[in-house]
């Protein structure tokens, strides 16, 4: 099922360099995900998203975490 996503202009010119032609989005980001390790693109993306509400989505993140734990 498609998703919407919503990216500053200044990630979405950076991502328009990386695609190429006739090539969709969601095939450029299946892409950059599997060409670097996780960490690797996490520290690439570092600074450009951003979350409407941190705190809540940290929390949200601690309670996963828990719940995996027991």
């Amino acid at each position: 099922m498609p998703k919407t996503i919503t990216i500053k202009k200044s990630v979405y010119d950076e991502l328009m360099g990386f695609k190429k032609e006739n090539e969709s989005f969601s095939e450029l980001l299946d892409r950059l995900i599997k060409s670097q390790s996780k960490k690797d693109l996490l520290l690439a993306l570092r600074g450009s998203v951003e979350f409407e509400d941190k705190e809540k989505l940290l929390g949200e993140i601690k309670k996963k975490r828990w719940e995996k734990r027991n």
